[in-house]
């Protein structure tokens, strides 16, 4: 119990920029190429945040889904050489979201 605990300390959130329009694309395709690798346990979650929304169209109410970070994909993974290039080549990801202070960016999360 405690290795597992561990393992998943060692993952982090990051931001991963993708084609815009094409964000759950990206998804399966991360999804489909870390079972193919093998690498399930290095992944956590894999996010494109939406939420619903009512439109009105014709004088009908319509649900939609509207995304928070369009063009944006958040990954929950343990960051390694292997693991960046497999995401960085996969179709649609232009790349990680970095900052000045380190390489890319990882989401904190307080608990």
């Amino acid at each position: 119990m405690a290795r597992i605990e561990q393992n998943d300390m060692s993952k982090r959130w990051y931001v991963v920029h993708a084609y815009s329009g094409f964000e759950k694309s990206v998804l399966r395709a991360l999804e489909d190429r870390i079972a193919r690798a093998g690498m399930q346990d290095k992944f956590g979650k894999i996010l494109v945040p939406v939420e619903e929304v009512v439109e009105m169209k014709g004088g009908q109410k319509h649900m939609s889904e509207r995304k928070f970070f369009p063009g944006y994909v958040l990954v929950e993974m343990e960051m390694n050489d292997d693991t960046w290039h497999l995401v960085k080549n996969t179709n649609k990801v232009t790349g990680f979201v970095r900052c000045q202070v380190s390489s890319s960016i990882s989401i904190s999360t307080s608990t």
